[in-house]
């Protein structure tokens, strides 16, 4: 009977779950609105650089990279937060999963689609996009393969489209669930006709559970060596280059361990945000964020190895034109951006994550945001700080972000809020059916554990 009493609770909690989805919200109603309008101005910076052409960026001799590529390895990066860390506590059987998963591999899709449009914007031209697209002709792949661009394209594509398919799977009982509901309420409503589409004609069968669980396991398998396949080739387009402070073969791993880490930070201010609007409390626990916390210190010490590792060896090697770069970043015109961002990347992590009032919901959030910060300035200073200063001396320039790279900037996180409110709205952002099954496991352990228990003489 304590059992079915529990099962009644659990299922009462998941109301908070779905009122989002049949219930007027005004503050995520309002929340949509703002955002909304805060993306236009991206698409207005934009459009008005499209009309005028892209001479109203700042970018110039010899900084032909600014706020575009940082802003494009930026969302990259985060796109790591969900797919990636899903796929692996999936992989690893971590029951504290349960909750996170969702929220997280939402972030993965609507970071890369924010990724992918700065290529476009950085082109200028973006009508002639397909430059980028191999093509197969009668002379072999068109244009040139060798280019890191093509890496890109290719390897943003298939990661967006996994993305897109390991979101989509754990989500068809869920729209299984929302369906019934809604068929039952009013079957002619625009929403429950949504529902019947997305679920596919969901019935929970023994094999239907077979195969979206075989489904499930295979994607998040194939999904992580793409994921660490994406940053690793954004990486490339620096490495292979021969760029002071660019060419260096602990690139690619220092960029993915980068990735991983923003897209934790971005994860961890996102469940906190959804956990005080949506009075979730119960599904994102305390235990959620102290296990999160920990996973963080430990990204925080790697990154913090791998930056060390950078500038070290720049620093002994003493070659001129790499301590030009090294010198103005570290006590030079980039110095406050550097140790800015050691400020926010290291030293606040190693000194709230460490302790257990640290790893709170609030102080993870703190520390996220903090990284946030840092990361960015982290990709602004591997583009811009390296480009301002290049090997022959009549082209050095300034470089100063113009209105429209910084209204495309702050429309790109409109944009990603936006999207964020919009499924917050029209989906479960935890997995009813993974919860329900955590539930069951924990339930049928208690009852072996009794069992064993009363078996004992």
């Amino acid at each position: 009977m304590a059992s079915f009493g529990a099962e009644a609770v659990a299922r009462s909690h998941e109301e908070n779950l779905i009122r989002p989805l049949t219930a007027f919200r005004p503050k995520l109603f309002i929340g949509s609105l703002v955002t909304g309008a805060v993306m236009a101005l991206l698409f207005y910076s934009w459009g008005y650089q499209i009309f005028n052409d892209i001479g109203v960026a700042g970018i110039n001799r010899p900084v032909f990279w600014g706020f575009y590529i940082t802003n494009f390895v930026f969302w990259i990066g985060i796109s790591h937060a969900g797919t990636l860390i899903s796929a692996i506590l999936r992989v690893t059987q971590a029951e504290w999963r349960r909750p996170v998963t969702r929220c997280a591999e939402a972030i993965t899709t609507f970071a890369l689609m924010i990724g992918g449009l700065f290529p476009l914007i950085h082109l200028g031209r973006p009508w002639v996009f397909w430059y980028m697209v191999p093509i197969p002709t009668y002379r072999g792949i068109w244009p040139n393969f060798s280019s890191p661009l093509m890496w890109d394209i290719l390897a943003i594509t298939t990661y967006l489209t996994g993305s897109l398919l390991y979101l989509y799977l754990p989500l068809i009982p869920d729209m299984a669930i929302l369906r019934d509901r809604a068929l039952k309420e009013n079957p002619k409503t625009p929403r429950a006709l949504f529902f019947r589409i997305m679920a596919i004609g969901w019935r929970g069968t023994l094999q239907q559970w077979h195969s979206l669980e075989a489904g499930i396991k295979a994607m998040a398998v194939i999904i992580i060596p793409v994921a660490v396949s994406v940053h690793t080739i954004v990486s490339w387009d620096f490495a292979m280059a021969v760029q002071p402070m660019w060419h260096s073969t602990i690139f690619g791993p220092y960029f993915v361990v980068g990735a991983i880490y923003s897209g934790v930070a971005v994860l961890m201010v996102a469940m906190y945000l959804l956990r005080k609007g949506l009075n979730i409390g119960e599904y994102l626990s305390d235990k959620v964020f102290n296990n999160l916390g920990l996973l963080f210190l430990a990204f925080a010490m790697m990154w913090g190895y791998f930056t060390f590792a950078e500038h070290l060896t720049v620093w002994y090697g003493n070659e001129h034109i790499e301590r030009l770069v090294f010198d103005e970043r570290i006590w030079g015109r980039f110095s406050p951006f550097f140790w800015t961002m050691m400020f926010t990347n290291v030293l606040v992590p190693l000194a709230i994550l460490p302790w257990p009032k640290g790893r709170s919901p609030l102080g993870t959030a703190i520390v996220g945001f903090s990284v946030l910060i840092g990361m960015w300035i982290e990709r602004y200073l591997i583009v811009v700080g390296t480009l301002s200063f290049p090997r022959l001396d009549y082209t050095v320039g300034s470089y100063a972000p113009s209105w429209v790279e910084m209204g495309i900037f702050v429309g790109s996180i409109g944009m990603f809020a936006f999207l964020y409110f919009s499924f917050v709205q029209t989906t479960p952002i935890v997995s009813i059916w993974e919860v329900r099954e955590g539930h069951h496991l924990e339930v049928k352990a208690q009852r072996q554990a009794l069992a064993a228990a009363r078996e004992e003489p």
